[in-house]
């Protein structure tokens, strides 16, 4: 299954009012909606979305201070985002304060194919471990905990140069320091990343 599988096998979509925080543009938001949730998007960049979504919600702000009202949403989804905020556990408060119902946190671990081929680029060990430390101690409860994989078709290397410089552009420079040692590792497939789900439920 991929990501948006996962979710909607998880979690009864249609209806509630779902909140995609660090939303790039807009994919989940759009797969949120034709599931039937009224959703939102938040990102500190909400460009992309508005340019590939015009008809739909996207609101400017980070998951330290989301732009949203007291228990304004019945879930929360971060799709790969925790561990690109700053301090993951500063979500957690915030979360509290907009969520009604559940908190759904799909973080990749620190380990397979795809990871040991991006080490080199961006070793991103550090960070994927304080967003997990953080879920532990979040103060949330804890409902349930998927794992699954997500395959990575990789041709060619030029494949993997453009999903890294999308997911972020400041990379290049590093990009180009490492390229030739990569090209010599390379090989095409299918590239697995091991993904977590945590599903959460607010203490009140």
């Amino acid at each position: 299954m991929n990501d948006f599988e996962v979710l909607a096998h998880a979690i009864d979509l249609d209806g509630r009012t779902v909140v995609d925080i660090g939303c790039g543009d807009g994919a989940l938001v759009r797969e949120l909606r034709q599931a039937g949730a009224d959703a939102i998007g938040v990102d500190i960049d909400v460009q992309p979305a508005h340019r590939k979504d015009p008809e739909g919600r996207y609101l400017k702000g980070g998951a330290e201070k989301l732009p949203l009202r007291d228990q304004s949403v019945d879930v929360a989804t971060m799709m790969r985002s925790l561990h690109h905020v700053p301090d993951p556990r500063s979500a957690f408060p915030e979360l509290a304060r907009v969520v009604r119902e559940l908190v759904y946190i799909a973080e990749p671990l620190p380990a397979g194919e795809f990871f040991e081929l991006l080490r080199p680029v961006d070793d991103e060990t550090e960070v994927r471990a304080k967003a997990q430390e953080a879920i532990k101690t979040s103060g949330f409860e804890l409902l349930k905990t998927i794992e699954y994989d997500v395959l990575v078709p990789l041709r060619r290397l030029e494949e993997l140069r453009d999903r890294v410089l999308a997911a972020d552009p400041t990379r290049e420079d590093r990009w180009a320091a490492v390229e030739h040692q990569l090209a010599g590792r390379f090989k095409p497939g299918e590239f697995p990343i091991p993904m977590r789900v945590d599903i959460l439920k607010p203490q009140r």
